[in-house]
């Protein structure tokens, strides 16, 4: 792999396992981030290992000469830096919008003037709204639930439009729940996984939204790193400009999710087989069921996910019980 790339929000959760999958494949990688919900110790192994491959650039996608300098001499940008959460987004849209429109605009203006080869970006399932067609096909929408749905749609939309318009080559990414290693189980706005296996290992009951039986395409983390290889290293001139589903293509409740956690927690602590879980109100702006057909996918890019929701969950709870 003799190419060099630019992963933004390197140091978050899945930006530090793509930096680590390309250097292991011997890319040169730069990394962007402000570490706003990123983590320097994500990345110390990598700066101590690549020291000739691997650059950390501390700054931001909101500031345009960050960006600028972060694009210098790249072939792809892999594009991760965004603030997720549907419920950040509800309390603070502005930030969002700031972040996930601004910086995603300033970015692909650098990689337009830098004339990097592929644009790849991390795009979401929350765009699919409030669409009840299930499995989710990637031309058939509805409307936006939160601010974070909006502002992931506005960068699906500016790409296409910057692809017609300067011709910059672009891949897009709706990402189905993702889940595995280094993913942050603290915070007010932590994912449900780490956060509920945080919970289970502290001998807490973790708090379900709603009856538990909404359900999603919850997808183990090496799926969406070989995806985003295939998308930067696809030569077939059909797969390019295009959006794809990045999912296992599988539904979970989130009950059947907390059964399976408390499975694979319990071999190592049978306590935790006893902990049943409380419930909540529904979250406001939750899609209630969530499941991708990655078709699309398979035949353009040749994606054949390897892990699926439990095989990726036994990874994962292995991962925290060792790192937690």
């Amino acid at each position: 792999m003799e190419y060099k790339v630019l992963v933004t929000g390197g140091a978050g959760f899945i930006g530090s396992n793509l930096c680590d999958v390309l250097l292991q494949r011997g890319a040169s990688v730069i990394c962007l981030d402000n570490f706003s919900t990123g983590h320097l110790e994500n990345l110390l192994p990598l700066i101590e290992q690549y020291p000739e491959s691997f650059k950390l650039i501390v700054g931001d996608i909101r500031n345009m000469e960050d960006c600028r300098k972060a694009v210098d001499g790249v072939d792809y940008v892999l594009h991760e830096a965004a603030l997720g959460s549907v419920p950040r987004s509800i309390q603070d849209p502005i930030m969002t919008n700031d972040v996930n429109i601004g910086g995603f605009l300033n970015m692909i203006v650098a990689a337009r003037d830098a004339k990097v080869k592929r644009f790849i970006f991390a795009a979401s399932s929350s765009t699919y709204g409030d669409s009840a067609v299930l499995p989710k096909v990637e031309d058939v929408i509805g409307r936006p639930l939160s601010p974070y749905a909006i502002t992931k749609y506005v960068d699906e939309l500016y790409a296409d439009v910057f692809a017609r318009t300067y011709g910059i080559e672009y891949i897009g990414l709706r990402y189905f729940n993702v889940f595995g290693r280094r993913q942050d189980p603290n915070g007010a706005y932590a994912a449900v996984i780490p956060l509920f296996v945080k919970k289970f290992l502290n001998h807490e009951a973790p708090n379900i939204n709603g009856d538990g039986e909404y359900s999603r395409d919850f997808t183990y983390v090496d799926n969406v790193i070989q995806m985003n290889i295939r998308a930067m290293e696809t030569n077939n001139p059909e797969a390019v400009n295009q959006i794809y589903n990045t999912a296992y293509g599988e539904r979970t409740t989130l009950n059947q999710m907390v059964c399976y956690l408390r499975e694979f927690l319990a071999e190592y602590d049978p306590e935790i087989a006893e902990i049943e879980p409380t419930h909540g109100a529904n979250h406001v702006g939750d899609i209630p069921h969530s499941l991708a057909s990655i078709d699309k996918a398979r035949r353009l890019l040749g994606y054949d996910p390897q892990y699926s929701m439990r095989e990726g969950l036994k990874e994962a709870v292995k991962w925290y019980r060792e790192n937690l």
